[in-house]
C-alpha cells in the first residue's frame, strides 16, 4: 500500500509567534532572550514588585527548592523578566521584543494554564512618551490582524509601570459595532502597558531625568483564541491533529 505522506503544518500559536515578531521588527524591535528559570531578582525585585506583593505567594509562582548565589530561583511568571536582562547588556536608544513561555502556579481551566506564551515589549530613549507608546500599539495590532484598529488606553495598575495602563482594541469581528466576541462593547481588552517606573530604571543604572521609556505584555494564547475564535486554551496544547490542521 502507498504511504499517504502530509506535509508539515505550523501549529496557531508558531504563527501567532512569527506574524508578532516580524511586525514588531519592522517598527524597528530586535529580540531578546533570556531564562525561563529565573531569580527572585529579576523577576520581581528589579521590577518593582514589593516584598509582599501576592504575585510571589505560592499560589501564583512556582518555586523552586534548590537556591544559588543570586538568591532564591523560580519558573519565571512574565517575560518582563527579560527587559531587565536586555537593559543591562545594551545602551539605550533601544527597543526589543521578548517572547516565551511563562509559568504561573493556578488551576487549569478553559481560559487559564500553568504555562502559556508572552510577548513583552520594551523600548527606552530620550523624551519617550505615552504617545510613542500609543502609535507604537496601534501600528502593531493593525500588523497584526491586518485591519485598521483603534485602540484605547485605561488607567491601571502595574508595580513597574507609572502610569500603568489596560489597553483595548476596536473589535476586529464586527468594527466595533457590538457583537458576542467583544461583549457588545465593540472593544476587546487586550494588554496591559505603561511607562517604565523609575526604580526600573534605576535598577539597571540609568537615570530618570534623562531617559523615559515603556513596556506591554500581552498573553499571545489568548490573542490565538480571540483570532481564531477558539474557547478553551486548552486546545492549544493538546496536541491533537484534528485540532491544529484547522489553522
Amino acid at each position: 500500500m502507498e504511504e499517504i505522506k502530509q506535509p508539515g503544518h505550523l501549529h496557531p500559536m508558531t504563527q501567532m509567534i512569527h506574524q508578532a515578531t516580524r511586525a514588531l521588527e519592522r517598527l524597528g524591535f530586535s529580540v531578546a532572550l533570556g531564562p525561563e528559570i529565573e531569580t527572585e531578582y529579576y523577576n520581581f525585585d528589579a521590577l518593582n514588585v514589593p516584598a509582599d506583593h501576592p504575585a510571589r505567594d505560592m499560589q501564583d509562582t512556582f518555586w523552586l527548592t534548590a537556591d544559588n548565589k543570586d538568591g532564591r530561583r523560580l519558573l519565571r511568571t512574565h517575560t518582563t523578566a527579560v527587559d531587565v536582562h536586555y537593559m543591562e547588556k545594551n545602551k539605550p536608544p533601544l527597543a526589543a521584543v521578548s517572547i516565551g513561555r511563562v509559568f504561573r502556579n493556578e488551576a487549569t481551566d478553559a481560559t487559564h494554564e500553568a504555562q502559556f506564551f508572552q510577548l513583552d515589549g520594551l523600548m527606552v530613549g530620550r523624551d519617550i512618551s505615552m504617545a510613542n507608546l500609543k502609535a507604537v500599539l496601534e501600528k502593531f495590532f493593525q500588523e497584526l490582524f491586518g485591519l485598521e484598529l483603534k485602540i484605547r488606553l485605561r488607567p491601571s495598575y502595574f508595580p513597574f509601570v507609572e502610569p500603568g495602563a489596560e489597553l483595548d482594541v476596536s473589535c476586529f469581528r464586527c468594527a466595533g459595532k457590538g457583537c458576542p466576541l467583544c461583549k457588545q462593547t465593540g472593544w476587546i481588552e487586550i494588554l496591559g502597558t505603561g511607562m517604565l517606573h523609575p526604580n526600573v530604571l534605576q535598577a539597571v543604572q540609568l537615570d530618570p531625568e534623562v531617559w523615559s521609556g515603556f513596556a506591554f505584555g500581552v498573553g499571545l494564547d489568548r490573542l490565538v483564541m480571540l483570532k481564531h475564535g477558539i474557547g478553551d486554551i486548552r486546545w492549544l496544547c493538546s496536541g491533537d491533529w484534528r485540532f491544529i490542521k484547522q489553522f
